[in-house]
């Protein structure tokens, strides 16, 4: 499941576009954009799963090449393909969610069969891959650990596969850290994690409840943004700066269950990762001072939860 930070940042990126290309006038269909971007996050992570597994079950493809040769030796015919039965790969296979997932992406039709081959053929010359096929039976964490090594170790090691990656993934550098995190839970429970269902209800909500109220209250958040900023003129504001403070006010007014701790803190970070240094104390010294004043109005309610 992606976390809430991608959420965010998605939502950041659409209302980006909408003031950028439109003249900040939002979509006519925002939960539609919003869809298409969460969308594009599923079909890399088909991507990125559907090429791992090629390359583990490319063993069987590269034991029948080579006992097809012209001349063939001891060693041709005795091709190891242990990895191609990894109990974690045919567990995947064999998750309904998953085949839903292919079925619907279809990542075959953009997968380089080249890269498949090449990464293979670099793997079996790893120590790792000679341990494990050396190594007696099927140990859940080797299965795991030689499908980790093909991940992250060759294919994001790859500087032409990133590339390639991110001609093919716009969302590629937001969303590669995430998607790192799932596969590794996925590799962990491949024969029940719901694959295809990278948003949950709950989440899906909240980046619509997000984003449809920072454009409906846009007029409102900016009234109270603006006598804060000083001797600075709101259109000299960073735009994704201002983009991030009318969420993150938007968070404290209507989002009684997220801590405003929790929300200040995630947009300093986001300024971060997405504008500047600077430009995360700016953020900090905004919400903060608004929300002070709007704690002491009382327009502030936050619901605690506690856990029985």
């Amino acid at each position: 499941m992606i976390s809430r930070r991608i959420i965010r940042v998605k939502v950041m990126q659409l209302l980006y576009i909408a003031e950028t290309m439109y003249d900040g006038v939002s979509p006519k269909n925002p939960r539609v954009e919003l869809k298409k971007s969460i969308d594009k996050s599923r079909s890399l992570l088909a991507f990125l799963l559907h090429n791992t597994i090629e390359i583990a079950k490319y063993s069987e493809t590269w034991a029948h090449s080579r006992a097809n040769k012209f001349i063939v030796t001891e060693e041709d015919k005795n091709v190891n393909t242990k990895v191609a039965g990894n109990d974690i790969v045919w567990k995947l296979l064999e998750n309904k969610s998953y085949q839903k997932l292919i079925e619907e992406e279809k990542p075959a039709l953009i997968t380089d069969n080249d890269y498949i081959k090449k990464f293979f053929l670099k793997l079996i010359e790893s120590n790792e891959y000679k341990s494990y096929i050396n190594s007696d039976g099927r140990i859940k964490k080797d299965e795991i650990n030689i499908l980790s090594i093909i991940f992250n170790d060759i294919m994001l090691q790859d500087e032409n596969f990133v590339s390639l990656c991110e001609e093919l993934f716009a969302n590629w550098d937001d969303d590669i850290e995430v998607l790192q995190k799932i596969i590794l839970t996925i590799l962990q429970k491949p024969g029940n994690y719901q694959v295809d269902t990278l948003v949950s209800e709950e989440k899906w909500q909240f980046a619509i409840q997000l984003l449809e109220t920072v454009i409906d209250k846009k007029e409102y958040l900016m009234s109270l943004i603006i006598p804060k900023l000083n001797n600075w003129e709101a259109d000299r504001i960073a735009l994704v700066d201002m983009i991030f403070i009318r969420m993150g006010l938007a968070e404290l007014l209507y989002f009684e269950t997220i801590p405003t701790k929790v929300t200040i803190n995630e947009y300093i970070d986001l300024a971060k990762d997405y504008s500047s240094k600077q430009s995360s104390q700016f953020i900090n010294g905004i919400l903060d001072t608004i929300h002070k004043e709007l704690l002491a109005e009382g327009k502030i309610q936050k619901v605690s939860f506690v856990k029985r």
